[in-house]
């Protein structure tokens, strides 16, 4: 029997496990015939085959979704709602399934995967709803008989290229505010993870998408694919999460056609711990950041700045929660921390690691490879660190707490705003005066203040400086699959 229908015997809905893209509403291979294996990165096994999809895949894509876009813009805003709300639904039926395989592919424990699959059903809900809200405005002309109105429409074909860190919610975050505009979207998903997204698009059509306003095309090499997308006039908006490279690249093609771009780019997130701080509550907002998917998120913890009157304090409150962490495949009922997403990622995080501890900083956990081998590190705390080390200047992305001390709020602010990124923050103090001053003053899209977890469907998520251009979700993520019209109509002479 073969690893994929091995796999799909394990999912209740078996029908969710395809090996085929999906193009204007059919199931197909690609062009080409070839075929790339997907493989469990807490394991090695295969888990699935998916198209090795080209330029000509993707250009069907496109053709199919102008002449969608042509009639599912003149839906009515409420049927659209409805079927993203049966979308949604039929994402909460199947929970179960979607997190098991998003777990066999990804990798991140099971429990958080459940979690990743509401919240992105969530997003579908929300912009179901919000994209009934798409309102213009009626301005007062300074001409007496004349009306000028604004218009927000739909702004045509969009593409989405996403991320393996959150293979369900990053293409609903994106598609849901598309589609409920009334634009049609291609999403490339991560090579890595190309099965969750096949999964969603099998609801989705259950749900009665019409043919070509979704389209997935999986490949293997996504350069070609990200050209295809930005050579074709067609395609109106470009929406992309991933590294800052590759963000400008795409950015620099999209202005051949002048096509809108909104980039989710990298993080290196500060958390800052005053010394009027809430320890405990400091230690459960950190723990909550700095460790969901092992440390594989843009808006985790990457550097802690500690006040030094409670560094050893909060030090010693971390590594004992650190410490506690349960490490192992995530299938496996009460694991924390898994595998990393790959070899790449482990030695990225063995390397910054390494340079710390060249440069005088000192482990206080683990550091090393975790002793069930693969990709798997062991949760890592360092301290002594200093804003030179390769931990503080880019992104670890992985289970590695970072450690600095700082003596005045004014060196925190600095040090936290000396990054080329500034997507999240995070900080923690009991001084409503210092709340209000230290927010304003750092450089980064999101702030959580007092709080770990920042993400949600109604607030605007993204980034200034290096870290993108945009914002996704709240009603804030319609506007960027929306045009202004204004419309100046004059008064008609008469009695």
């Amino acid at each position: 029997m073969s690893a994929t229908n091995v796999i799909a015997q394990q999912l209740g809905n078996g029908d969710l496990l395809r090996d085929k893209c999906f193009i204007g509403g059919k199931w197909r291979p690609s062009r080409s015939g070839k075929m790339f294996r997907v493989d469990n990165p807490a394991t090695g096994d295969q888990v699935g085959e998916v198209p090795d999809c080209g330029p000509e895949d993707v250009q069907e894509a496109i053709e199919v979704a102008g002449r969608a876009f042509r009639e599912w813009r003149e839906r009515p805003a409420t049927d659209r709602a409805e079927v993203l709300r049966t979308w949604a639904r039929l994402m909460h039926e199947c929970q179960g399934d979607l997190a098991r395989l998003m777990t066999l592919e990804q990798g991140k424990p099971l429990q958080e995967a459940m979690g990743e699959v509401s919240y992105a059903a969530q997003f579908i809900e929300w912009f179901a709803e919000e994209g009934k809200r798409a309102y213009g405005d009626v301005i007062p002309a300074p001409v007496r008989g004349q009306h000028i109105v604004v218009l927000r429409q739909p702004i045509g074909v969009t593409a989405a290229i996403t991320p393996w860190n959150f293979p369900a919610a990053m293409i609903t975050r994106k598609a849901g505010a598309a589609i409920a505009c009334g634009c049609p979207m291609i999403v490339k998903p991560a090579e890595a993870t190309p099965l969750t997204a096949l999964a969603l698009a099998r609801l989705g059509e259950l749900a009665g998408l019409p043919e070509g306003v979704l389209s997935v095309v999986t490949a293997l090499k996504p350069e070609p694919i990200g050209r295809a997308l930005t050579d074709s006039p067609v395609v109106r908006a470009l929406s992309f999460t991933g590294s800052t490279e590759v963000g400008r690249k795409l950015m620099a093609q999209c202005a051949t056609h002048l096509a809108k771009v909104s980039l989710e780019l990298g993080g290196n997130a500060p958390f800052i711990v005053f010394e009027d701080a809430d320890l405990d509550a400091a230690v459960t907002g950190a723990m909550a950041s700095k460790f969901r998917n092992t440390g594989q998120t843009c808006v985790c913890v990457n550097r802690f700045l500690v006040q030094e009157k409670v560094h050893d304090a909060f030090v010693e409150q971390l590594r004992e929660a650190m410490a506690v962490l349960t490490v192992g495949n995530g299938l496996d009922e009460g694991v924390q921390q898994a595998a990393l997403i790959d070899r790449n990622a482990l030695m990225k995080v063995q390397a910054h690691v390494s340079d710390a501890l060249a440069g005088g900083a000192t482990v206080e956990l683990g550091g090393k490879v975790h002793e069930l081998g693969g990709t798997y590190f062991q949760p890592t705390l360092l301290t002594g660190v200093k804003p030179s080390m390769q931990c503080v200047r880019e992104e670890t992305f992985g289970p590695v707490s970072a450690v600095m001390k700082f003596a005045t709020e004014a060196e925190a602010i600095r040090i936290a705003n000396d990054s080329e990124y500034g997507l999240a923050a995070y900080f923690y103090s009991r001084d409503l005066h210092r709340v209000w001053r230290v927010a304003e003053q750092l450089e980064t899209g999101i702030v959580g203040v007092n709080e770990g977890i920042i993400s949600t469907p109604v607030a605007p998520f993204g980034g200034v400086k290096a870290s993108g251009i945009g914002r996704e979700g709240s009603r804030y993520g319609l506007d960027e699959y929306l045009e202004l019209k204004y419309l100046c109509m004059g008064g008609a002479q008469g009695g």
